[in-house]
């Protein structure tokens, strides 16, 4: 239905526009009944809908509605499939039309920065461009369904710890690159109809009332059209908030914020200008929900029930699988030990937590795929309320274990080891966890183990078990698709969107996690996951991008549809991959770029293009990727733009980040030069690599003291040279004995800075 938004707003009190711009309750938007503007409703539920009943309590952490739960973000990412996350999106979004809400407040995608963030399970990646990809086709898959979704938590809120007071500092290359290209993507493609700021600070300044940040980049950058909510509780001053950007308040402040809007507006602090936009992003909002909604909408919660085992199959990662134990056999004696096999972790912790429509016993599924050829037994083995180790499980765990001829051990992290509301002190598992599986392999070679956990754990016993098949929180339907994994229904095909380190201390925010008081530096800067470790020479654990198959693929041909190009073109990279085993399989083929040569630091590869082949015995497939200016460039803090060097640059591809099997090499030119000023304190190295400056620097230094030991046109020696390379042009003159003077170093500056100045050029 067109309707004239701005008529509705100058019919408008003062009060009544205020009014729209903060919550009626815990979950509703206001509404005003004499201008028909009515009121919709909002949810949490990145991975199921949490629907409170009416009858819970205020918060709505214990009591809502049943909802299907998919696997968490942790595990969506790992099946790098946009399509598979897309169907998510359009059954959560059924979901939501049949319980009336109007937008689902997710997804989360605050890069992993450390793997001790205790809400690391509700968010995507340590890399920016694959989060941002999966929260684009999370998007776009729930509002198909006329319901809108709210990306958070913008922005850089990369911790738990004190994350309603702590200001984050980060630099504004680092910023870009890797903190808010993860929201960029998402908005650009995705186009959210709401965006969630963020509790914290953001150097110095609250993000809910940062205008920076939810105006200048947000809206006036990447264009978003929606409106900014903030996350619950996170207002500081409303209105310098509502000045900022932010344009809706929640929960409701029972008529705080409205009144200092008001205010505001009375006394001249605020414009009214500025509160009719923001109400006007709300009611474009508001009657597109209205509008979308579809009269009794309902949904299938058994076909519901069905995609989430694809998806959980799809989520989990094999990371090891010594001597081809998997797939397991469907006979002999099977000892499945672990309390979580039977009570499993299968979402995260606070404001995530949903009610599953129904929820499968890992045990039984595993009988049940199985069949009558094996004989399974189940001993406890721990308990999960508990760090201590019970003797007497321990004793009946490695009995069973001794008398199979095959362990799978099912161990992880329980709720109060990671959620929302606080982060993780280590990466260990659980006192108990960990001697059982100690005592279990120390008598059964042949152990399988399974990880439930929203994040990586350290993994001293690897060395022991045969295989690790990493399950993450894989919802309602997990018990069904760990069965089909190791029993071979299923191949596995997931791939690390995060990287395991060996210790914690490996990570590179390590020093600087959770930062003193309120403060944390992200000194680290563009160095976060794989572009610390492959820097660093680090060998990770398990690397991102790794996953393991019960088949196995080659590549080859990889092909650029050009050799050189400028940064306003694009470049089109396609590769074969076969799939050289005996089993139906899925491959993701990852591209990375490497920079060869660049006068700022740089990661030695980038993640730029992902895509997932399914592939059948002996069948090969040729996949494609477009890579533009955006692929090879860095963000440049005096241009305040990306920006891409003239120079080579490596095309990467392979089975991680850390196996890369093909690589191509191509130039590509600089459309953009950047004009330099050279002064007193330019020094002379930098000097020599302007070819223009170098030109006319490089005849001064042949006349001067500093060329005389190029005895017949010798080159200067390397001492000359290094002595050279970082002196000032006024320590030139101090060493020239009276040959440059300040009057002729004035003189040689105008020449320089004549030389460099070219039309059209940025400055």
């Amino acid at each position: 239905m067109k309707r004239n938004i701005q008529e509705l707003i100058s019919q408008m009190t003062l009060e009544e526009k205020a009014s729209l711009c903060s919550g009626l309750d815990f979950w509703h938007t206001k509404g005003v009944e004499r201008l028909g503007i009515p009121s919709v409703m909002m949810t949490d539920g990145p991975h199921g809908l949490r629907k409170q009943r009416a009858s819970a309590d205020n918060l709505g952490l214990f009591d809502s509605v049943p909802a299907t739960c998919f696997p968490s973000a942790a595990g969506l990412a790992s099946s790098w499939d946009r399509e598979l996350i897309g169907k998510v999106g359009v059954a959560l979004g059924e979901e939501c039309q049949a319980e009336d809400v109007a937008i689902l407040l997710g997804p989360g995608v605050n890069i992993k920065r450390s793997p001790l963030c205790g809400r690391n399970f509700e968010y995507f990646s340590e890399d920016p461009y694959l989060s941002s990809e999966m929260a684009a086709a999370h998007i776009q898959g729930v509002q198909s369904q006329g319901v809108g979704t709210s990306l958070k938590h913008f922005a850089v809120n990369n911790q738990e710890h004190r994350r309603m007071t702590t200001n984050a500092v980060v630099d504004e290359r680092t910023l870009r690159e890797i903190y808010l290209a993860s929201f960029e993507g998402a908005v650009k493609k995705g186009q959210p109809w709401t965006v969630m700021c963020a509790y914290n600070q953001l150097n110095g300044e609250y993000c809910a009332e940062n205008e920076r940040l939810l105006t200048d980049i947000l809206k006036d950058d990447w264009g978003h059209e929606g409106f900014v909510v903030s996350d619950w509780g996170a207002v500081n001053e409303r209105a310098d908030g509502l000045a900022a950007g932010l344009e809706l308040e929640m929960p409701t402040s029972n008529g705080a914020g409205d009144r200092k809007i008001v205010e505001s507006v009375k006394s001249g602090r605020l414009s009214e200008k500025k509160l009719d936009s923001a109400v006007e992003r709300i009611l474009n909002i508001v009657f597109m929900a209205v509008d979308s909604k579809k009269p009794d909408a309902s949904y299938d919660p058994e076909a519901h029930h069905i995609l989430a085992r694809a998806v959980a199959r799809e989520s989990m990662v094999l990371l090891k699988n010594e001597d081809g134990i998997l797939p397991l056999p469907k006979s002999g004696k099977i000892a499945v030990i672990g309390q979580l096999a039977k009570q499993p972790r299968y979402q995260g912790g606070g404001s995530s937590h949903i009610k599953p429509t129904k929820l499968e016993d890992i045990s039984e599924e595993l009988a049940k795929s199985a069949g009558s050829g094996a004989e399974i037994a189940y001993a406890q083995g721990y308990e999960l309320n508990g760090d201590q180790t019970n003797p007497q499980l321990l004793k009946e765990a490695i009995k069973l274990a001794e008398d199979a001829s095959v362990v799978i051990l099912f161990v992880g992290l329980p709720d109060r080891y990671e959620s929302e509301g606080f982060d993780r002190e280590h990466l260990n598992l659980p006192l108990n966890q960990s001697q059982l599986i100690e005592a279990v392999t120390a008598v059964q070679k042949r152990t399988v183990l399974v990880l439930s956990n929203g994040a990586p754990v350290e993994m001293p016993w690897i060395g022991g078990v045969k295989a690790v098949l990493e399950a993450y929180l894989g919802g309602q339907a997990l018990g069904g698709a760990i069965a089909d994994l190791l029993f071979g229904d299923a191949n596995p095909c997931g791939k690390l969107a995060e990287t395991f380190p060996v210790q914690l201390s490996d990570n590179s925010s390590y020093l600087n996690f959770p930062g003193d008081g309120d403060l944390v530096e992200y000194k680290e800067g563009i160095y976060v996951g794989y572009r610390y470790y492959d820097k660093k020479k680090l060998r990770p654990l398990f690397p991102f991008g790794h996953g393991l198959s019960y088949t196995t693929f080659e590549y080859s041909g990889l092909v650029l549809d050009k050799d050189e190009m400028d940064d306003t073109d694009s470049v089109n990279v396609s590769v074969n991959i076969k799939n050289t085993g005996s089993r139906v399989g899925k491959e993701t083929v990852q591209l990375y770029v490497r920079d060869v040569h660049s006068s700022v630091s740089r990661p030695e590869k980038e993640l730029k293009g992902f895509v997932k082949v399914a592939l059948k015995p002996g069948e090969e497939k040729t996949v494609t990727f477009t890579l533009d200016k955006r692929s090879f460039a860095y963000f440049n803090m005096e241009l305040n733009d990306w920006h891409v060097e003239t120079g080579e640059f490596e095309i990467l591809v392979g089975k991680s980040s850390a196996d890369i099997v093909l690589k191509r090499t191509m130039r590509v030119n600089s459309t953009i030069t950047i004009a330099k000023t050279y002064t007193r304190n330019s020094t002379v190295g930098d000097l020599m690599e302007d070819p223009q400056a170098a030109s006319i620097v490089g005849d001064l230094l042949k006349h001067s003291p500093f060329g005389s030991s190029n005895h017949e046109g010798e080159e200067m020696s390397e001492l000359m040279a290094a002595f050279l390379k970082y002196l000032p042009l006024r320590g030139l003159a101090s060493f020239s004995g009276g040959g440059l003077t300040d009057e002729s170093l004035d003189s040689l500056l105008e020449r320089l800075n004549q030389a460099n100045f070219i039309p059209n050029v940025v400055k």
